[in-house]
């Protein structure tokens, strides 16, 4: 079953519920994703993109996973 941009903010507004989120794309396996929370603000770009992976509970899990491919942009508001 196909994931759609939908999902996939769903998923990440559980864990980031005040984040401004944008995801964009319509194949149903290739995403960007823009994630701006205040939580990312101790935290390197790394561990930002990581909380954002785990809160997509295992889509991306490869062969597994729903979500091919996901371009990911993290950062905590100006």
């Amino acid at each position: 079953m196909a994931i759609t941009a939908h999902d996939i903010e769903a998923l990440i507004r559980e864990s980031f519920p005040n984040a401004i989120i944008q995801v964009h794309g319509d194949d149903g396996a290739h995403f960007a994703a823009e994630v701006i929370d205040e939580s990312f603000r101790d935290m390197n770009r790394v561990q930002q993109q990581r909380a954002v992976y785990a809160a997509l509970k295992g889509k991306m899990d490869g062969s597994a996973g729903e979500l091919h491919a996901l371009a990911l942009t993290t950062k905590a508001p100006e």
